[in-house]
């Protein structure tokens, strides 16, 4: 079976617990949660990156940190994934909700994978 390690970056983070709840619902597992921020929250004191930041807190004053979800999951799966992620966020076709991504994954142990 291919497998896949999906990453889901979440600007969107109060979509994170109805995110969460819509894996359940499809049987989806193992997704692993991390505090995180991007480069332009990082570079907030630096001069040269404060007009751009400035645009950003404008365009959407509460994104200060993300979620990063890690899941590994059959290729099967991958699309499932998606049209969870699009459903719960309104779509990440939309500007500032997030991205999606996956990586080949060559070697998995200490976890099932349940292929819906």
């Amino acid at each position: 079976m291919k497998m896949k390690l999906v990453v889901i970056v979440l600007n969107k983070t109060e979509c994170l617990g109805d995110l969460l709840r819509e894996f359940a619902e499809r049987r989806l597992q193992g997704a692993t949660i991390l505090h995180s921020h991007g480069m332009m929250q990082e570079l907030g004191d630096d001069v040269q990156a404060r007009f751009m930041l400035s645009l950003r807190h404008v365009l959407n004053p509460e994104h200060k940190e993300n979620r990063t979800i890690f899941m590994a999951a059959s290729e099967s799966n991958v699309p499932v994934i998606v049209d969870a992620v699009n459903k719960v966020t309104g779509g990440l076709e939309k500007s500032d909700t997030g991205i999606l991504f996956t990586v080949p994954i060559d070697y998995l142990t200490g976890f099932e994978v349940n292929d819906s």
